[in-house]
Formats: structure tokens, sequence, C-alpha cells
């Protein structure tokens, strides 16, 4: 018999600290070795902490909305109720406290009073979305404009994995116009949510003037992968390609799934496979070549921050399944249920900011990686064809950001002159 500690656990291999979603179960529950007692958000996404261990739960020592490093007790687990009593003890809760009675998981997971509502003695329980199992599960985005708007949230069903509630929910029954930026195309007509961004969403509400609001674990993750990024000496060479073509085709196989994601990252899959350099890495020892051509892309998250989803064996992949693991990936960073194996190991990256209507940007070089590709918006321009004629053409920059110590800039123009032509003269073949 014994007293066991539940951890912070290290959920990515750059996870210094993770904050508590919420508390799956309450002190005196019993729990069962392998059941999720709690979800932790980490640097990349909400993921469910299992319990090593069958007993009670008898004391939580972070409530939920409290962050903690890797390895601090978040919980203590006791096998007899002698042992409970010395695990409140132990985390100076009163041993007169009844388990039934104790609150619910803390703050964030209680029910926001309506707006027009004044606090009443007793209120009445309601009702829990059906998904949630009695609890309510939203996102802090979700809380806060809730909050702000004065939305009941155990009025809402979720629309995320899992009946989780998000921001549109919110803003939804607030009457509110959708402020979560559809993620846009990269050539007219694409779907809006299959774009990509660099840029984190909007924060989730408004503050006075001069007044600091905490960073988000997730861009607090980013903010350290930007300034390990200074460390590598990189260089900047652009290119302008010409999608006429390339948008013909997609117009062609758009009906059957296929999105310009899935084309651009097909395209720069083919091409890194007659570029190796471009798919290395620096290292200590050495240059580090790709095991495989993993290419990771940028997408936005709702609570701030920035994730990069991998598409593995991009170049050995079909283009119609690549679609298909795209879109899969999207939904579920979205709703921040990757695992770590789905946005680590990228040996190249894409970032987009064409749905701005950016021309051409430069991008900061992902750590662990050699390469970066920033892509523009489409545009008509009146261009120079053969024989000195003039015609309408769409042409979008493309941006290479690299690191010198293992790639040259002769490497990048090559790369990027072979990408053009694929994408210029045969992207047919990107569907073979």
């Amino acid at each position: 018999m014994a007293i066991h500690e539940i951890f912070m656990p290290a959920l990515s291999s750059t996870m210094s600290e993770g904050k508590i979603v919420s508390w799956l179960k309450q002190p005196g529950d019993e729990v069962k070795k392998g059941e999720a007692v709690l979800v932790v958000e980490s640097d990349k996404a909400d993921m469910d902490v299992e319990c090593f261990h069958s007993g009670t739960l008898a004391a939580v020592l972070l409530p939920a909305g409290g962050t903690a490093p890797v390895g601090e007790t978040l919980a203590l687990v006791a096998e007899t109720a002698a042992e409970v009593e010395e695990a409140k003890a132990r985390s100076n809760i009163a041993p007169t406290q009844a388990p039934a009675e104790s609150p619910g998981p803390a703050e964030a997971e209680a029910p926001v009073t309506p707006a027009d509502g004044g606090p009443a003695e007793a209120p009445a329980p309601a009702p829990a979305p059906p998904t949630s199992g009695g609890r309510i599960i939203a996102s802090p985005r979700a809380r806060a404009l809730a909050k702000r708007l004065g939305v009941a949230l155990e009025r809402l069903e979720g629309s995320g994995p899992h009946g989780r509630i998000v921001a549109n929910d919110v803003e939804q029954a607030a009457g509110q116009p959708l402020s979560t930026a559809p993620l846009g195309p990269v050539v007219q007509g694409e779907r809006p949510r299959e774009a990509l961004t660099s840029t984190p969403a909007p924060g989730p509400a408004q503050v006075a003037p001069g007044q600091a609001v905490a960073f988000t674990t997730a861009q607090q993750a980013v903010n350290r992968n930007m300034v390990a990024s200074l460390g590598a000496p990189c260089f900047q060479v652009g290119y302008t390609i010409t999608t006429d073509r390339l948008e013909a085709f997609y117009r062609q196989v758009k009906p059957r799934g296929v999105t310009m994601t899935a084309l651009l990252v097909k395209a720069v899959a083919l091409t890194l496979a007659g570029h190796p350099q471009l798919n290395s890495a620096y290292a200590p020892d050495g240059i580090r070549l790709g095991a495989g051509i993993h290419v990771a892309v940028a997408v936005a998250m709702e609570d701030g921050g920035l994730i990069t989803p991998v598409l593995r064996d991009a170049e050995r992949t079909d283009l119609y399944s690549l679609s298909r693991n795209w879109a899969e990936l999207v939904k579920r960073a979205r709703g921040k249920q990757l695992q770590p194996e789905d946005y680590t190991g990228g040996t190249f990256t894409l970032s987009n900011l064409g749905m701005f209507g950016v021309d051409r940007f430069s991008a900061i070089l992902p750590p662990g990686t050699g390469a970066i590709l920033a892509v523009g918006a489409s545009r008509p321009v009146v261009a120079v064809t053969g024989g000195n004629a003039m015609a309408i053409q769409r042409q979008m920059q493309v941006n290479l950001t690299a690191d010198h110590r293992v790639i040259y800039g002769a490497h990048g123009a090559a790369f990027l002159k072979d990408l053009a032509q694929l994408l210029d003269r045969g992207p047919e073949s990107l569907a073979l």
C-alpha cells in the first residue's frame, strides 16, 4: 500500500511546463490504472494524462487553469482509506472535508454566469453538454469570450473534438461574427479552411491600453523557438512562379478532394527528392540528412501560437491520400488533439501568408531544420512571354530561408528553379 503521485508529464521534447485544462476526476473519485484523470495543455496540444496506479484520488494540488513545470506533483492517489486521510494532510486539506461535497475541478470547469443575471444564492445546476460527460470542456479562448459576451457555456454544444467548446461556438451563440479567421488559399479558388499561416491568431479578448496579457503555453513555445532560431546564420533567396497551369490542374482535381496544400506539399517533396541538401539540417557533428522527406506545414492555433503538422514521406504518398491526411491533421490541430508524432520530425517546412494578400515575406527558420519556404499570394500580372509578347499571367512569389551552415545559395537557387518548372510546366505529374 502506498500514496502515489501524479506528475506533470513531458508531452513533447520541447515542453518545459504545462497548463491544466481540466480535471476529469475529482477528489474522492476512484481511479484505475491507465485511466485518464486530467487534460494538460502542452506547448502543442491538449492531451489526456493517465494514472499509473489504481486507488482513490485523494488530493488535487493544482486546480484547473494552473501551470506547473514538467515533473511537478499535481495530485495524490491513495490505495486505502487511511492513506486518503494522510494524503489530505500532506496537501493541507482538512480531513473533515467530504470529497462528495468538494467543488468541481476549479474555476476552469465552472459554468459562466450570464451577464444579465445577478448572483443567485442557490443556482440550479444547468444541463451539461451531452458530449462532455457532465463536465464543461472548453478552450481557454472560448471561456474568455463567454465571460466577456455573457454566454453560459453550459448551454452550448461544442463543435470541437469530443464535444469541446471552441471560440466559434461562443460567438455563434452570441450572434457575433466568427473571429477565428478560416485558413485561406494559396491561390484563388481554394476553400478557406485549407490555407496556412505563420502568424498567431488574434488574442482572446480586448484589454486596457498598457495592460500586459500573459502568453499562452503555445505562444511561449513559439517564443522559445524564435529565440533559438537566432543562432542559425540564415540567408534568403526568392523566385517568381507562374501558376496558370497549376490553378487549371487544381480545378480539375478539387472535386476529388484534392487541396492546394496537398499540391504544394507534393511538388515540394518531389523537388526535394532531387535536392537532398535542402532536406538536411545542422548538427554539432556535421550535416544531418533527412531520414525521409517529411514536410511540415505551418498552421495558426485558435488560442494563439503556431504548430506545424507533418506530412510524412510526402514524395511517396499519392496526392489523394496526402489531401486526406492533411485534412485530418488540420482538424485535429484545431481541436488541439495532435500527438507528438504528428508535429515532430519535419525535415522541411512550408509557410504561407498569401490569403492576406501578402506578395512576399521571409519566414523564420524553425530550429532543427535546414530550410523553410514562404509562399505569397497568386496574382494576375502583365508578363513578357516568348517572342517578347505581352500576356496576363498568374504568378506567386516564394522565398526560401535556409541555414547557411548546411545549405548554400546555389543549392537554394537550384531547388527553386526546379520547383518552379514543375509547377509551371508539369503540375499534372503530381497526380501520378
